[in-house]
């Protein structure tokens, strides 16, 4: 009798124990961070298996066709991105919304919806931000299901759905320069004397190609409030941009001789960098010619 009371209040002890314990979900959590440009895509899901069983098709079990699908398993997957952004063509606020999908053979029904905590059953159409069409495409073969998010260019990327051998590309976009520079505009309203803030505006304005002779005023600018060998080597890459060899030359020389051996930063990275932008303008240089005025003889009376 008292083994079996022993053995009753063990069991209870291991139950009681367990139920304490996070234990292994059926299909396992999984979360993609990416970003794009200057915009943070956050997907939250779990990645439903196989085993064997049969997935995309009119009698599977695993998604069928055309029927509303909460693309994974477990809680609603999640799609949050902190700016505006572009899903398949259609422009969406930032924030974070339910992913939803109802696959086909031919195109797939890709859906964001606001009501991101809510499961199939709850679904209405009218919460809907984006409904787009899809094509899927063939890949290789996933046991689990998976999600991506692959940058192509600092504005574009696709999110990827793959299970078994399908794969539905998402194609979503970003609005980048015009994000960031009203980010820098606006940090040049705010801080009107912050160099940094001035280099990084005519840095970036630089490796665009753009606006450069308003990113020449910021370099100025940057220079006339502390004058660095970075300004200087930006202005220099600005001015040789703009064809302005004969100017940028001498400041580029001058940048050189601004760093210190004991900067780090100047030894390591940017006085190469200065001698390969000097290098690069020297061949271009226009040397100056002397011109004589010729002054005609005057007329005898």
């Amino acid at each position: 009798m008292k083994k079996h009371i022993l053995t009753v209040s063990l069991a209870v002890l291991l139950t009681t124990y367990a139920i304490g314990q996070r234990t292994p979900a059926p299909s396992q959590g999984a979360q993609v961070m990416q970003t794009i440009g200057v915009t943070d895509f956050t997907v939250k899901y779990s990645r439903p298996t196989l085993k064997k069983r049969k997935v995309f098709a009119d009698s599977s079990a695993l998604a069928p066709y055309n029927q509303l699908w909460r693309t994974g398993a477990n809680s609603p997957t999640t799609f949050e991105a902190s700016t505006e952004f572009s899903f398949g063509g259609r422009t969406v606020p930032a924030g974070k919304y339910a992913l939803l999908s109802i696959p086909s053979g031919a195109a797939w029904t890709l859906i964001l919806n606001k009501k991101y905590e809510q499961g199939t059953e709850a679904y209405q159409e009218s919460e809907d931000v984006a409904r787009i069409q899809v094509a899927p495409t063939s890949g290789e073969f996933n046991e689990a299901f998976k999600i991506d998010v692959e940058p192509v260019t600092d504005s574009t990327g696709y999110m990827i759905l793959s299970w078994s051998s399908v794969k539905v590309p998402v194609p979503i976009s970003v609005r980048t320069e015009t994000l960031t520079m009203n980010a820098l505009n606006k940090t040049i309203a705010e801080k009107p004397e912050d160099t940094a803030a001035l280099e990084s505006a005519a840095g970036y304005l630089l490796t665009k190609g753009k606006d450069l002779p308003l990113a020449l005023s910021w370099a100025d600018k940057a220079i006339g409030l502390k004058e660095s060998y970075y300004n200087m080597w930006l202005k220099a890459s600005i001015l040789a941009k703009l064809g302005k060899y004969n100017e940028a030359l001498p400041v580029a020389q001058k940048a050189l001789t601004l760093g210190t051996a004991s900067d780090q930063a100047f030894t390591g990275f940017f006085k190469g960098e200065i001698e390969k932008t000097i290098a690069a303008i020297q061949p271009k240089v226009t040397p100056k010619t002397a011109t004589a005025s010729v002054k005609g003889k005057k007329k005898k009376k």
